[in-house]
């Protein structure tokens, strides 16, 4: 047992704030935090306030929300939240209907983390899995995930960005990128052709949860070998947003 003297009570107490969030109560006001946790709503506040200040959490003023930043803390944070495991059987069912890898990620920053993939065969010279991150700004699922944020919010993302290029297709200007994000914005979805690593497209749309709010990005790589960029949406879109609408009647 933990010597007294070597217990930090305060990370105690912040985990306990962390920990009360869950699948049936993944948004929680102090008041809610402090009935969970049996902490008083001072400790509560408090800790909640430091989770929002360093990114852990969001706040719209009376709730707060874990965001994808937990996930640094490491990778058994996947298990415990709700979306991989109801994503998952989509992907598979997906991917094995259409022979290409599909992905579902969040965003994290200035990048993307994986949280769920069903793959078939390797596109990219690094093998992907949930917890692996690459740069929003030049992928198509950080850039559906840039384009549902407000306008000034993405442009505050993309001045953090390392915007050095990944490839000689990659968008390296940051108005041209935010001139992206509003044409991703109007047409629901984004083409990347070979942006983050030549032979590599992708074509991604918002997951929507059943009030509209973008939760996470879905895609869909092929090696660019295969087809012309152009033909992606006429090949696939259909499939990634038979599939968006399926989540969307599934996630509260």
């Amino acid at each position: 047992m933990v010597n007294r003297t070597d217990f930090v009570g305060s990370l105690a107490k912040g985990l306990r704030v962390i920990e009360a969030f869950n699948a049936d109560h993944p948004r929680l006001s102090v008041s809610e935090a402090a009935a969970r946790t049996g902490l008083d709503r001072s400790t509560s506040r408090r800790c909640l306030l430091t989770l929002h200040e360093l990114g852990y959490a969001d706040y719209d003023g009376k709730y707060f929300q874990l965001t994808a930043r937990v996930l640094r803390l490491g990778m058994g944070a996947l298990s415990a939240l709700p979306l991989p495991q109801i994503v998952q059987p989509w992907l598979d069912q997906l991917s094995e209907k259409v022979a290409q890898s599909v992905s579902v990620a969040l965003l994290d920053e200035t990048e993307i983390v994986y949280i769920a993939r069903a793959a078939q065969k390797r596109v990219m010279s690094i093998g992907l899995m949930p917890g692996s991150r690459l740069p929003a700004h030049c992928t198509s699922m950080g850039r559906v995930l840039l384009a549902s944020l407000p306008e000034e919010k993405a442009r505050a993302v993309i001045d953090q960005s390392d915007l050095s290029p990944r490839t000689p297709n990659s968008l390296t200007d940051p108005d041209e990128i935010m001139a992206r994000l509003t044409q991703v914005r109007s047409q629901g979805y984004e083409i990347i052709d070979q942006e983050i690593e030549m032979g590599l497209r992708s074509i991604a749309v918002p997951v929507l949860n059943a009030h509209g709010r973008t939760v996470a990005a879905l895609n869909l790589g092929v090696a660019a070998v295969q087809l012309d960029a152009g033909e992606l949406k006429d090949l696939y879109l259909s499939q990634l947003l038979r599939v968006q609408a399926g989540l969307r009647r599934v996630l509260a």
